[in-house]
């Protein structure tokens, strides 16, 4: 695979400027056949490099808009049926559940999609689909050791690791779509029992995001904490030797692997409800889920593939090798809610 740096990069139009441009982005004469019209809240320069090749491959030129997920949702059913987009691109299931709540992506057929993508990472109804995978991990300060009991989610909630545990709040979408999966799992009252078991647990108040995480048991402020993988890759992969050091103080526990699996949660894409170049965005989609595409893909971001035999990339690789919690991710959608209240009464903020 060609270094993605070298590659020419489409310029990016933001949210905060669409506004304005907006009148004039996607009409005119411009706006024909050969265009796709992408809303993305990933922001990656390895994407940039994938559009190009899409284009150099197919002749389809794609204008891209980024912003937050949340604010491409509310912008697509604000504009309704006079909406240019074709696509959206997102991260975390329980963002393109909101999508789907919204009424804003529209299902779609096709077989290279179906024979890519296991079952568990895409919609069952077609609406969306899988394009890459990260895990949620736990994390422990290896110049401690591995912590007596740690194997599971549910050893956070044990009483042996009182004032060892630091997390992000309970506002995140990844832990939101953590304690979404187990409510799936185990249930909406063992998840609460686990929720007020991991506050009891906290070292200091939830904040910061993934790489607070990491550095802070680094630094030995917290003995364990939960964390995406590619987080954590990001430090294997650096050139910088704080970085590296980072790293190696750092052991890795895939939970639950003697049961369902560890979960994983994905970035994934779907075609919206009111694409003016419909073809165009499933062909775009579809392009997404080969195999050169995936490795753009994951290892833009060390990240996993989320098709079929497509290889990850070193960094992420060398955290090890896990067995993955295979429920669809529409179930971290669908359970979102409960979620969000499980938090708020276990007090975890």
């Amino acid at each position: 695979m060609p270094n993605p740096t070298l590659l020419p990069q489409r310029p990016r139009i933001l949210l905060g400027s669409l506004l304005a441009a907006s009148a004039t982005l996607f009409t005119g004469p411009a706006a024909a056949q050969g265009e796709v019209n992408v809303y993305s809240a990933r922001h990656y320069d390895t994407d940039l490099a994938l559009y190009d090749e899409f284009t150099a491959a197919t002749g389809i030129e794609v204008n891209l808009l980024e912003a937050e997920a949340d604010v491409l949702i509310e912008r697509v059913r604000a504009e309704g049926e006079f909406s240019p987009g074709d696509v959206l691109i997102t991260v975390d299931a329980g963002r393109l559940w909101r999508a789907e709540e919204a009424g804003i992506l529209a299902p779609i057929q096709s077989d290279l999609l179906d024979e890519r993508l296991p079952d568990h990472l895409r919609d069952p109804e077609g609406r969306w689909f899988g394009l890459s995978t990260r895990a949620r991990i736990i994390i422990y300060d290896k110049s401690k050791g591995l912590p007596e009991s740690l194997s599971t989610y549910e050893d956070l909630a044990d009483p042996i690791h009182r004032g060892e545990v630091c997390v992000r709040s309970s506002s995140n979408i990844y832990n939101i779509s953590l304690l979404a999966s187990i409510v799936e799992n185990d249930g909406a009252a063992a998840a609460e029992d686990w929720a007020k078991g991991v506050v009891a647990n906290l070292a200091r108040r939830p904040q910061g995001n993934d790489t607070t995480q990491i550095t802070s048991v680094a630094s030995g402020e917290c003995r364990i904490s939960i964390v995406n993988t590619y987080y954590l890759a990001r430090f294997a992969a650096s050139d910088d030797p704080r970085a590296k050091e980072v790293f190696d103080s750092i052991g890795v526990v895939f939970p639950n692997q003697d049961d369902r699996g560890t979960h994983v949660n994905i970035s994934g894409a779907g075609v919206l409800k009111y694409a003016p170049h419909r073809e165009n965005a499933i062909r775009f989609i579809e392009y997404l889920t080969e195999n050169r595409a995936q490795g753009y893909f994951a290892n833009g971001n060390n990240e996993y593939p989320a098709a079929k035999g497509v290889e990850a990339s070193s960094a992420v690789e060398s955290l090890g090798t896990f067995k993955a919690d295979e429920i669809n991710v529409t179930a971290l959608g669908e359970n979102q809610a409960e979620a969000v209240r499980i938090f708020d009464r276990a007090g975890w903020r």
